[in-house]
Formats: structure tokens, C-alpha cells, sequence
């Protein structure tokens, strides 16, 4: 069970990942990857659906881009803004001018964590 997760969890990672248009690097560092041929290994287990069993933190990190996903597109309907605002500057002191995509790279699940939590506080 824990290895179909995977494989679907990978699998909404890449189509968001394809929306927002993410670099390999981008990816890799959202997902707290070093090697380019384990996000290239993932990309073809996912997209053939077999098993796959990820690391607790690799979940953690999915879990929170999902959620960070989500958020946007509820905040911004239309589908070209809210994939956009990934990407564009942003004054709110958590990102100090710099995109929430500088954020959610800089490696740390923390930073994931901190761009969810900023979203999720605009929902209320």
C-alpha cells in the first residue's frame, strides 16, 4: 500500500511540477534530492504507476507542496495566476521580495512548511 502512495504522490508532484514549469534543479531541490538520476528514476516509476517507497521526508516535502498547490489555486481561480504567483516577487516578509519558489528551494523542508503556512493563513 505504502509503495502505491508513492508512485501516486510522485505522480501529482510532476503534474504540478509540469504547471509551474520546475526546472530538474527546482524539482530536485524540492524534494530534497542530490541526484539527477533518482528524480529521473522516480519520474519513470510514477509515470508507469509501480511501486516506489519514499522516504518519510520526501513524503513530508509532496504533502506540503500539495497543500501549497491547493491553496493557491483556491486564493487565485484563474489557473494562468495562480501558476504564475510561484514564480513572481513577493513583499510579504517571509520572502523578502523573492519569489515563494526561491523559498520552496532553498532545501529545507522548513521552507516548504513556512510558504504553507503563509498560504493557509490567507485562506482564513
Amino acid at each position: 500500500m505504502a509503495d502505491e502512495l508513492g508512485a501516486t504522490a510522485l505522480q501529482a508532484f510532476f503534474a504540478i511540477a509540469e504547471r509551474w514549469s520546475l526546472s530538474e534543479l527546482e524539482q530536485m531541490r524540492i524534494l530534497g534530492l542530490t541526484s539527477r538520476s533518482t528524480l529521473q528514476h522516480w519520474k519513470a516509476q510514477a509515470q508507469h504507476q509501480a511501486p516506489l517507497q519514499l522516504e518519510r521526508d520526501t513524503t513530508e516535502r509532496i504533502s506540503y507542496v500539495l497543500g501549497i498547490y491547493r491553496a493557491i489555486n483556491v486564493l487565485l481561480p484563474i489557473r494562468q495566476r495562480a501558476d504564475a504567483w510561484v514564480r513572481a516577487a513577493n513583499k510579504a516578509p517571509i520572502f523578502g521580495g523573492r519569489s515563494a519558489l526561491d523559498r520552496m528551494t532553498a532545501g529545507n523542508v522548513s521552507d516548504l512548511y513556512e510558504v504553507r503556512k503563509y498560504l493557509d493563513a490567507q485562506l482564513v
